[in-house]
């Protein structure tokens, strides 16, 4: 059976200090279930990972993730993150893909799959999102979108690298 995971995303919300209180009230509540079962995983921006790992260290069962990383090694890359600074700092998973990346930003195949690329080397796990709008949908075009999602970004990878995507 696959292993059981809830990942939060913080996304853009939320001050250091909310992000503290709302990640400790959720460790304390797990830590009062005692339940092994699932991996929670906190998603929070760049400049709150290094505060947040501590909280998430101290909990057995919680990790905790970047929302995004570079498809670069490092550079003149002014306001990027290489996934190198994210292992640095505590990370141990990173969300590549999320609609809004692809949306807003107009990520490509290609570079979603650099940026796994750079992730795998530096021994982050893959949190990879993929899916269609609700007009694709309509379309009855998502099954072959998602399929390209999957192929352009995924297809290159090895088997043993496959194992630590999500």
């Amino acid at each position: 059976m696959a292993q059981k995971i809830v990942a939060g995303n913080w996304k853009m919300n939320l001050s250091l200090q909310e992000g503290l209180t709302l990640i400790s009230e959720t460790t304390n509540m797990l830590k009062d279930e005692k339940r092994n079962d699932a991996k929670v995983i906190f998603a929070t921006p760049f400049v709150y990972l290094h505060a947040v790992r501590n909280l998430v260290e101290q909990t057995s069962g919680t990790y905790l993730a970047a929302q995004n990383c570079s498809e670069h090694t490092k550079g003149a890359y002014t306001g990027e993150i290489s996934a190198s600074m994210l292992a640095s700092v505590g990370a141990g998973y990173v969300i590549i893909g999320h609609s809004e990346r692809r949306l807003y930003y107009h990520e490509t195949h290609q570079q979603l799959a650099e940026k796994i690329n750079r992730a795998l080397e530096e021994n982050l796990q893959v949190i990879f999102c993929c899916g269609e709008t609700i007009e694709i949908r309509e379309r009855n075009e998502h099954i072959q979108f998602v399929q390209n999602q999957l192929a352009g970004s995924l297809f290159h990878l090895s088997n043993e690298q496959m194992k630590n995507i999500v």
